[in-house]
């Protein structure tokens, strides 16, 4: 990457698969993107047990498509310096980055500066203005945080632990046990009339690969237009240190729509077409409109 600053541990910045789109072609494009991290030199420097100093993390991402020819990285700038943060795919296709130290290093006692603002990173928006600073939380989530997508849109956020053992008092960063549940905007109150309930297909149901799939769903009020309308699923992940194993956001897009009942509607969507794309296992399936999601169900791919 340019510049060539670390971004794994203990120089630990985060990775994301962006979502992968327009399935049904002969070649998927992949994109990755890596954020955060610090820079050369830090761990040394923070290492040094007479005087230790805490060198401010990276405010840098890198973008890069791992399936071009010719793969470049693109270079991005967040609102905030971080380390140690977490990524988390949101059913829109949008990524929050949460958690994390603005100083320092992963590890024991040995990160610092809190960082408290999450931030929405929104990939099909023009550089420049992909990123958006959140509302802080009062808690700091250093080493050992982790955050995980919830089948409400929520993003469920825990953890914090930078010592050999549970230390609850005497220390700079005490161990947390608590949990928080983040909300994105499009939980806004405002956003209710959207998508609200998927129909068909059932919770728990089993699908194929290229399986020709009809989503119904029901909305409270106003019209759904097929232009601003998709189909996702998302893999859940297992996140520890930083990298959540196993995450992945497919876009089914949305083939045709049709309205059933004043408030019912029906979208015919592809599933994947292979384990390449979306290997065996379980599923959120979400419909997302005017990029607002609502509650998604668990779908198997066998």
């Amino acid at each position: 990457m340019p510049g060539g600053d670390p971004r794994c541990y203990p120089s630990t910045g985060s990775a994301v698969l962006l979502p992968l789109k327009n399935l049904q072609a002969p070649s998927v494009e992949a994109e990755v993107l890596v954020c955060g991290g610090a820079p050369k030199g830090s761990v040394v420097k923070a290492k040094n047990r007479k005087k230790p100093i805490f060198v401010g993390a990276l405010d840098t991402c890198g973008r890069i498509k791992i399936t071009h020819p010719n793969p470049k990285w693109v270079m991005e700038t967040m609102p905030h310096a971080r380390l140690m943060g977490d990524m988390t795919l949101l059913p829109n296709g949008n990524v929050l980055i949460v958690n994390g130290a603005a100083a320092g290093i992963a590890g024991w006692e040995i990160g610092r500066n809190p960082v408290l603002n999450p931030v929405i990173y929104r990939p099909d928006e023009k550089l420049g203005s992909r990123f958006e600073s959140q509302n802080p939380t009062t808690k700091p989530r250093m080493y050992h945080s982790t955050a995980v997508l919830l089948r409400d849109g929520r993003v469920l956020v825990g953890g914090s632990n930078p010592h050999m053992r549970y230390e609850f008092t005497g220390v700079l960063f005490p161990t947390e046990l608590s949990l928080e549940a983040f909300s994105p905007a499009y939980l806004d109150p405002e956003n209710s009339i959207l998508p609200s309930k998927i129909v068909l297909p059932a919770s728990q149901a089993k699908l194929k690969y290229k399986q020709n799939l009809e989503v119904r769903f029901t909305v409270a009020a106003g019209n759904v237009t097929l232009d601003k309308l998709s189909v996702t699923m998302v893999a859940p992940s297992f996140t520890t240190h930083s990298f959540s194993m196993n995450q992945r956001l497919l876009v089914l897009g949305s083939e045709k729509l049709t309205g059933l009942t004043n408030n019912t509607y029906a979208v015919q969507v592809t599933t994947p077409g292979s384990g390449n794309l979306a290997p065996l296992g379980y599923y959120l399936l979400f419909v997302v409109h005017q990029d607002i999601p609502k509650e998604g169900i668990w779908v198997d791919m066998q």
